[in-house]
């Protein structure tokens, strides 16, 4: 099943690439998502000018995917994310994109892009396929876990705009829900 994304950051291109490649931010924005405190990984390996690399391993429960393809995932979903991004060339950056749920049969591989919108905001697009290898219901498991996908980055998003607001204090519970 194919996946895009389209985020926006009322911020430039050069200020949303210093956040994504920010521990610190990445940290956080893992323990807002996640819903917890507990994040099991979060890495950056680069730098902003040559290129970055950005590992965040969490745990959610899985009343975050719709009811019929709980069965298929067990009783949490661990979410390996990955991202690699370019050094910025052409007055943008891109970078590709992969994520698993450990333990079950999904994987989502993909492109990401930023580029400079004309009101001086960041849009940043994903666009990947999410694959599931499971008999029969594999395009349920698909659907439930793109719709999970695409949550859990627009909730990675709305992180991202109160980080550059400087909110960087609002607890967890102040998140949306991102189940479908």
């Amino acid at each position: 099943m194919h996946l895009t994304v389209e985020l926006t950051f009322p911020a430039t291109l050069d200020d949303v690439s210093a956040m994504l490649a920010d521990e610190e931010f990445v940290r956080w924005r893992a323990r807002r998502t996640a819903g917890t405190d507990t994040v099991e990984q979060a890495d950056v390996t680069g730098s902003v000018e040559s290129g970055f690399t950005v590992v965040v391993r969490r745990t959610f429960s899985t009343d975050q995917i719709p009811v019929q393809a709980r069965p298929f995932v067990g009783d949490e979903l661990e979410i390996r994310q990955a991202e690699a991004w370019e050094a910025a060339a052409g007055g943008r950056r891109v970078g590709s994109v992969a994520m698993e749920i450990l333990g079950a049969p999904v994987r989502v591989v993909g492109t990401m892009a930023l580029e400079p919108l004309p009101d001086g905001g960041t849009r940043l697009a994903y666009s990947g396929d999410v694959t599931a290898s499971v008999p029969l219901f594999g395009g349920v498991v698909e659907e439930a876990a793109a719709s999970a996908v695409r949550g859990t980055l627009e909730a990675e998003a709305e992180a991202g705009r109160a980080w550059l607001a400087g909110d960087r204090d609002r607890p967890n519970g102040d998140m949306p829900d991102i189940r479908s």
